[in-house]
């Protein structure tokens, strides 16, 4: 199935409530649900929509987003014609606010070869299952210049418009005062029709550092599950080869999620558990969000807890946060000896 549009996403935006989770990856790269990053749902969503061709801006911490997408095979974007494209900030630009017209427009070549008609653009921290086709489908009918995507009245910053206007906008917006789509939708002084499509599918907006927590352990309720992950629109990422989990004598697991190569001898409950993690015997993690490769010894108890990857903590190491003040551990950080809560 094939819609004719392009897709970009706007892989720049960046947000200080993440506190260290963000200081050496891009919001688009940053872990979820065990084994996924943020731009698999938005990127999946678009192939699932038909959209072989896909732009993504992105801001200057990429080196994780690169490695992680690399020529997009796992999305089935790597291909002779169309396919997956990296715009990254010119060095030489550094006034310039990525994701804006200016941005887009200095990559102009890009849009001219492409050879769909019709736009969408979105955002890298957007989680949840959304068919474009159907919005198009509501943006032809409607004869709409740009179709705003929203959900329960609040916009996702996602929309759809023809090529050809957003080219124009491109060639106008330092005399119109357009430094990006969502100047234009918010002028109430032009004579475009900017109609409103509301999503009535699960949609979460992870663009803090509590609604991080707080979306990561909703997936862990079937209801919301279902709706994410379905069979028939799946979300791809990046495929790596792990054993399965081994699960030793005392291990108990309540209404988590385990990936792959990870060790458990302690107990796990209403927690997501990414790969190659170790929790050691007599060793408690609840409500918590433990990233790759971490080690958690014996006899530690870890609640509200948001481990980044290759974190070690010490035996009998207590951690304590909230729901709404999750307790983050800096990347590579190795814990001894010292409770916090």
């Amino acid at each position: 199935m094939s819609c004719s549009m392009l897709g970009i996403i706007n892989a720049t935006s960046e947000f200080d409530t993440f506190q260290t989770l963000t200081a050496e990856r891009s919001l688009a790269s940053l872990p979820f649900a065990g084994r996924y990053r943020l731009i698999d749902f938005m990127l999946s969503n678009m192939v699932n929509s038909g959209i072989t061709n896909v732009a993504i801006f992105t801001g200057q911490e990429i080196r994780s987003l690169m490695d992680h997408l690399g020529s997009g095979k796992q999305w089935d974007l790597d291909r002779k014609r169309d396919g997956l494209f990296l715009f990254s900030p010119d060095g030489n630009s550094s006034n310039e606010i990525f994701g804006s017209f200016a941005h887009l427009a200095r990559n102009m070549t890009y849009f001219l070869r492409s050879k769909q008609q019709y736009v969408v653009i979105a955002n890298c921290y957007t989680m949840g299952v959304i068919d474009f086709c159907k919005i198009l489908d509501r943006h032809l009918d409607t004869r709409a210049d740009i179709t705003e995507v929203v959900h329960n009245g609040r916009s996702i910053q996602t929309y759809i418009l023809s090529k050809d206007l957003l080219l124009s906008l491109f060639e106008q917006y330092k005399n119109q005062g357009y430094y990006s789509i969502l100047d234009v939708v918010h002028d109430t002084r032009h004579k475009f029709q900017i109609n409103r499509y509301d999503w009535t599918g699960y949609i979460a907006i992870i663009d803090s550092l509590n609604r991080y927590y707080q979306n990561s352990l909703d997936i862990l309720q079937p209801s919301v599950w279902k709706q994410v992950f379905s069979k028939n629109d799946p979300i791809f990422t990046k495929v790596k080869d792990e054993p399965p989990t081994r699960y030793k004598k005392g291990a108990k697991v309540t209404n988590s999620m385990i990936a792959n190569g990870c060790i458990i001898e302690g107990e796990v409950e209403n927690s997501i558990i990414f790969r190659a993690v170790k929790i050691g015997k007599g060793s408690i993690v609840r409500n918590s969000i433990i990233m790759q490769k971490c080690r958690i010894e014996e006899n530690c108890v870890l609640d509200g807890v948001i481990l980044d990857k290759d974190v070690t903590i010490g035996d009998e190491i207590q951690l304590k946060g909230t729901t709404e003040s999750p307790y983050v551990v800096k990347k590579g950080t190795v814990q001894r000896g010292v409770n916090q809560s």
